[in-house]
Formats: C-alpha cells, structure tokens, sequence
C-alpha cells in the first residue's frame, strides 16, 4: 500500500471498514435464521418474551383454579353436613313438639276430672 497516495490510502480503508461492517452484518443474519427477516425475528423474540411473561400468569391462574376447586368441595361438604344437622333439628323439633301436645293432652284430662270431681262434690 505504499505505493498508494493518502487520499487513495484513506478511500480504501473506508471500503475496507464499510466491508467488514456488512460482512459482520451479514454473519449476524445468517445466525440467526435464514428464512427469517429482521422483522420476523424481532417479532419472534417478543412472542418469545410475551410466552415467558404469560407463562407465569398462566401457571399462577392454574394454582389459583386449583385452590378454588378444593374451597368449592370444602364448601359443598360442608353444606351436606349443615343440611345434615339441619334435618336432624327438624326431627328433634317435631319430637319435642308431639311430646309436649301428649304432655299437654294429660294434663287437660287431669283437670276435667279434677274439675267434675269438685262439682259432684
């Protein structure tokens, strides 16, 4: 290159730096994908991005469908048991009820004959 003037010198070093940029650029494309254009592949990475980020939010929403399912069958079991106490209390009550008409019933034919023994009397 000596024998080149400095103006010749300095257009060739541009080329030189101009080709080495492309090559680089070119090197980059070809690993990245071949059939994928810049566009593609920035559309790629952010789909990629947007799966990670909703990947978590989809695994918190399982967890939480997860937990609500076991409250959901706690709640059910418990319903079936206070429905349970409550058909219990129903008879109980009817049996209190039937006990004090019964009850009742005696006392009412111990006073008629109280009664009609102080009128005879």
């Amino acid at each position: 290159m000596s024998w080149l003037k400095s103006a010749e010198r300095a257009q060739v070093n541009d080329a030189v730096e101009i080709f080495s940029k492309l090559e680089g650029e070119i090197g980059e494309l070809v690993r990245r994908d071949p059939g994928a254009s810049p566009l593609q592949q920035e559309n790629s990475e952010l789909a990629a991005l947007v799966q990670r980020a909703s990947g978590t939010s989809v695994q918190e929403i399982q967890k939480l469908i997860a937990e609500l399912q076991i409250l959901r069958d706690m709640l059910q079991n418990e319903a079936a048991r206070v429905q349970r106490e409550i058909v219990k209390y129903a008879i109980l009550t009817q049996g209190a009820r039937q006990s004090m008409r019964t009850i009742s019933e005696s006392l009412s034919f111990w006073k008629i004959d109280r009664d009609a023994s102080r009128v005879s009397a």
